[in-house]
């Protein structure tokens, strides 16, 4: 059986109050190498879902930790999913680091903001997938 897999990663630095974005860089892996990724008409339309996934994803850790009081300096973000030949998303495995400017997180915190992601517009609508993961940690920025 066919699989299609997709990985993705972004790195972002934020600006505050709200940890709004300030500069975000995004990546592809394809054909055995990171390839910097530009939405566009050219890319293929499961590769663009993969990255509405990993955005919806990013914008609900980002303003969720900003409710917590976790003021964020920079965080890397990747994405993995895999289809199967059917395109439908067998594996979908999601996780954020946070370098923290301020704040300090309680796992209840992380907990909140893990289950806040998983409300985002984009992954209410993959209740379905059996192998799903998601992870965001934080550390204090160097």
């Amino acid at each position: 059986m066919k699989q299609h897999a997709f990985q993705m990663r972004l790195q972002c630095r934020y600006q505050q109050p709200h940890n709004s974005v300030a500069e975000l860089h995004v990546q592809n892996f394809e054909k055995g190498d990171w390839t910097d990724f530009d939405l566009g008409f050219e890319q293929p339309g499961f590769l663009m879902f993969v990255y509405a996934i990993l955005n919806c994803q990013h914008l609900y850790m980002r303003t969720n930790a900003a409710e917590r009081g976790l003021l964020l300096d920079a965080a890397q973000g990747s994405i993995e999913v895999v289809a199967d030949q059917d395109w439908v998303v067998q594996k979908l495995h999601v996780r954020f680091q946070g370098q923290l400017q301020s704040g300090t997180p309680a796992p209840v915190d992380v907990d909140y903001i893990i289950d806040r992601m998983q409300h985002c517009p984009v992954s209410i609508n993959l209740k379905g997938v059996a192998d799903s993961h998601t992870a965001v940690d934080f550390a204090l920025a160097p």
